[in-house]
């Protein structure tokens, strides 16, 4: 049972890194495209040949 003393603080502090960097992820517009990838790949020119 002791062994909670230590994990329940460590868990909560990894839970508080991983929502300070979600936080931080969505102040700097790192989801704002989130079609632009799927699109790019469905787009793509497929007329170029691979070169030798």
């Amino acid at each position: 049972m002791e062994i909670l003393g230590i994990l329940i603080p460590v868990s909560l502090f990894l839970g508080g890194i991983g929502l300070v960097a979600f936080v931080w992820a969505m102040r700097h517009r790192q989801f704002d495209d989130m079609e632009g990838d799927a699109n790019r790949i469905l787009t793509k020119d497929w007329d170029d040949k691979p070169r030798p």
